[in-house]
């Protein structure tokens, strides 16, 4: 039997080159008969081995049992359950078997097709963990989040640093997000993500209450499913490795700043899938979406406390002073992503306002505030009279 090169070179050297079966015969040693076979036939000699039973083929009415009643059934354990019968396959043989058959016995795989939105439609939002940690100044560094959006015609995005995933960080992240791309979508797409999802696709009272405000819809999508919001998501890797890599950050306003740049520069490139630049295509969507309201909603943390005799709130493991001329007075504080102000409730007075630190532990005194406890203070009480030992020693004696 001729291999294929033998084959091809005495089709060339007959058909081609015109040279005589009998020359043939003389240059390669062949015979006749195995000669003329090569220059009739059609096709390459190829050599095919006699089907041979596999070590498997009276076990699989038993496999096709068991993958019925649970198709994840790892192959390691179908082994296990086989052994018994006698089956001796190895590791490479089953699973090689398993992966032929197991997509019989699973549901149908979905499907999907390519997403296509309307102007103004879609925003849809997702919560990036960095990898390294932010400093927020002290000598500290703290795990910070990033809430990202991409609109879904324009594929614009924006992003806002937090450090919770609390509901009102996140609604603080939701609002910069939607004032960084200049206008209001129809439909924001969130996972579900605690402080946002409430229960069995239901929002949260406070992200309900926002989106009333800003007189936009919702969607969430269902769990385990990222390819529903698959332009976020895109946006997101794309973050985790061009933005980060290589970078330093000074402090969390300056991460935010270096984000903000960012991502002027990546919505100014050309869009591989859209073939255009998402800034472009953000001029025309805004055309058709609803303007931003001149003040976005409230998103601070609030409560109401009375002012105790050391004049101090504690905040997110921070002590930020009070005024200490209203101890005892009901105050109002109001905690946002820049600053911690109190209003006394029933007069209006300001009873503090500092500027946040994201930075732990640390206490936070106004200048004014220092003054007033010192000047404050009760005179000094009378100095107890100090006894000498020697008295002391006398009783004992």
């Amino acid at each position: 039997m001729v291999d294929v090169e033998q084959w091809a070179w005495l089709r060339r050297e007959h058909f081609v080159a015109g040279k005589s079966i009998k020359r043939l015969v003389r240059e390669t040693g062949l015979s006749k008969n195995t000669i003329r076979r090569a220059l009739r036939s059609e096709q390459p000699p190829s050599y095919q081995r006699a089907p041979r039973q596999s070590v498997l083929e009276p076990f699989k009415p038993e496999i096709h049992r068991l993958l019925s009643e649970d198709p994840r059934l790892p192959g390691v354990r179908v082994r296990e359950l086989l052994e018994p019968l006698g089956c001796t396959a190895g590791k490479t043989v089953m699973d090689d078997y398993l992966r032929e058959v197991r997509p019989l016995f699973l549901p149908p795989a979905r499907t999907f097709q390519r997403a296509s939105f309307r102007l103004g439609e879609v925003c849809q939002f997702d919560v990036w963990q960095p990898r390294s940690e932010v400093p927020v100044g002290h000598g500290q560094t703290r795990q910070g989040w990033v809430v990202i959006a991409c609109l879904g015609y324009s594929r614009a995005g924006a992003g806002v640093l937090v450090f919770s995933k609390e509901t009102e960080d996140l609604l603080a992240g939701i609002s910069g997000c939607l004032s960084r791309l200049g206008a209001l979508p129809q439909l924001l797409v969130w996972d579900r993500q605690a402080g946002i999802h409430g229960f069995q696709g239901r929002p949260t009272d406070a992200f309900a209450a926002f989106c009333g405000q800003l007189r936009i819809g919702w969607h969430f999508c269902q769990p385990a499913d990222p390819q529903a919001k698959g332009a976020v998501e895109r946006l997101q890797g794309f973050a985790e490795t061009n933005f980060e890599p290589g970078r330093r950050f000074a402090n969390e306003l300056d991460f935010q700043d270096q984000l903000d740049a960012w991502f002027v520069k990546v919505n100014a490139r050309t869009h591989k899938t859209l073939r255009a630049r998402p800034v472009d295509r953000l001029l025309e969507e805004r055309e058709v979406m609803a303007p931003l309201p001149a003040v976005m909603p409230d998103t601070s943390r609030r409560w109401v406390m009375r002012v105790p005799p050391d004049p101090y709130v504690r905040f997110d493991t921070n002590d930020y002073s009070l005024d200490p001329a209203l101890v005892g007075r009901r105050v109002e504080i109001c905690v946002d992503q820049q600053q911690l102000i109190a209003v006394v409730l029933d007069t209006g007075e300001l009873a503090a306002q500092h500027t946040r630190v994201f930075a732990r532990h640390r206490t936070v005194t106004a200048l004014e505030h220092a003054r007033a406890l010192r000047q404050g203070r009760r005179p000094e009480e009378q100095v107890v009279e100090v006894r000498p030992l020697e008295r002391y020693d006398a009783l004992i004696a």
